[in-house]
């Protein structure tokens, strides 16, 4: 395995995986983010996994640097080489969370979903079906606190994203851009085409940890009606 090793500032280390989107490179980050967390060095802050890279962060003035090493960044990339290097013990033991996600598609809840359809020749009912036709892998979680960067979406159902993005998408808001679908966790302006909205709450500060999804969780979307929409989120009929 080659890594490669940019720095971010002068308190972060930026490790790269490789340069594509894929479920390979999810495990081994996934691996190596265990590896650091379990054993971690002095001066570690934490680790910020993505798609095909883990930001590595740390307290400059809590390293022990031997002379040897000029800099903070050669000395914390000397000891990620080696935590980043497969033990022989085989893969960390993790369960896999399968989540179900309720989600009323259309109508109020999804203005979009008719033109995802049209761009893709499909019926509405033909774009749901597909969409909540699989399992979807949680590769990250950024962009707002608790917001899914998924993988799997078919490439049947794609759409660009607003030309001009809405100011307001509220919370639970599911969407596509281009071939991704997420959902949006709390209220915040944004391009993508909303095609339905989950009752569920996806960012619960409260919590700990207070997202309730995690990198390497599966989801499933599920479809419901509004009816169920406003039971499950407490709502009166």
């Amino acid at each position: 395995m080659a890594w490669s090793f940019y720095p971010l500032g002068d308190s972060a280390v930026l490790v790269e995986f490789g340069q594509s989107i894929s479920a390979k490179i999810h495990k081994e980050i996934r691996a190596a983010v265990h590896r650091i967390e379990q054993d971690p060095f002095p001066g570690f802050i934490e680790c910020v996994p993505s798609f095909a890279a883990i930001s590595v962060f740390y307290d400059l003035a809590a390293l022990r640097i031997p002379e040897r090493n000029r800099t903070a960044f050669g000395h914390v990339c000397s000891i990620l080489r080696d935590k980043l290097m497969p033990t022989g013990d085989g893969q960390h033991a993790e369960s896999t969370r399968i989540i179900d996600i309720p989600v009323c598609y259309g109508g109020e809840f999804g203005p979009d979903l008719g033109h995802v359809a049209e761009l893709n020749g499909l019926s509405e009912e033909g774009v749901v079906s597909i969409h909540a036709g699989g399992q979807y892998l949680v590769y990250a979680i950024g962009f707002a606190p608790g917001f899914p960067y998924l993988g799997g979406m078919p490439d049947t159902i794609a759409a660009p994203r607003k030309k001009t993005p809405r100011l307001r998408i509220p919370a639970g808001s599911v969407g596509i851009a281009g071939s991704q679908t997420g959902i949006y966790p709390i209220e915040t302006p944004g391009g993508w085409q909303i095609i339905g909205r989950t009752p569920l709450e996806l960012f619960r500060p409260g919590d700990s940890p207070p997202t309730l999804l995690q990198s390497g969780d599966y989801i499933r979307f599920c479809p419901i009606g509004p009816e169920e929409y406003r039971r499950l989120r407490g709502m009166q009929p």
